[in-house]
């Protein structure tokens, strides 16, 4: 009898053990999981907000844009009308809303005589290489001239250094808006860059005459990144 209790006893310790091992086992795992889960979560917050960091934070341009129309552009405007001048990178993936947001304004305002919009070309790079799907999207917009920036001469002459950088002259040759026409990097909708030209373009005070600028560099591209215009 006494050895029958003692191995019934023996029985009951291990089985006793082998309950306090699986649920150690299934405790280790929860935690395991548990803490992948707040590693996961902590991964993809931090992840979020250097997304919103970089599509919120604006960058610097070359220099000032000119007060007045630069004598060594070789752009045609009108002289007693307004002139819209803006630079793209032709494969700066913002591009497609800054075109949307153009076609927008420019639907919303007194047709323009002269609307020009620079595709910047590198040197080095294929005798086609800004012909993208961007150049026929801005071609297709009326009043709009397309045409291409060698080297960067124009935007040098105007001060700038990011794609989707806009600015208005005067029928004067004036500068009355420089900056850009979103309201952070690739993002389409109502903005004060667009709502002060279509003030400025329909004689009306403008909220702002300078916006930050979101695109890629012209400088470095293609480092997307935004500029404030000085």
């Amino acid at each position: 009898m006494h050895q029958g209790a003692t191995g019934a006893v023996r029985l009951s310790c291990v089985a006793s053990l082998q309950v306090c091992l699986q649920n150690g086992k299934a405790l280790v795992t929860r935690l395991i999981l548990g803490m992948s889960g707040v590693v996961w979560v902590a991964s993809l917050a931090a992840g979020i907000s250097v997304l919103g960091s970089y599509a919120n934070t604006p960058g610097t341009v070359a220099h000032a844009a000119p007060a007045e129309w630069p004598s060594s552009s070789r752009l045609t405007r009108a002289p007693g009308h307004p002139t819209l001048v803006m630079v793209l990178y032709p494969h700066c993936p913002c591009a497609k809303a800054i075109i949307g947001e153009l076609a927008v304004l420019l639907a919303r305002t007194p047709p323009m005589k002269t609307t020009h919009v620079l595709f910047h070309r590198p040197a080095g790079v294929a005798h086609d290489w800004h012909r993208t799907p961007l150049w026929s999207e801005a071609a297709a917009i009326p009043g709009v001239t397309v045409s291409v920036d060698q080297h960067g001469v124009e935007a040098r002459c105007f001060g700038v250094a990011t794609s989707g950088h806009t600015l208005l002259y005067d029928g004067q040759g004036r500068l009355q808006f420089s900056g850009g026409i979103t309201a952070s990097r690739g993002h389409a909708g109502d903005n004060v860059g667009r709502a002060s030209l279509v003030a400025l373009l329909q004689q009306r005070p403008a909220a702002r005459q300078v916006t930050s600028v979101f695109g890629c560099s012209l400088i470095e591209p293609p480092t997307a990144a935004g500029a404030v215009v000085q």
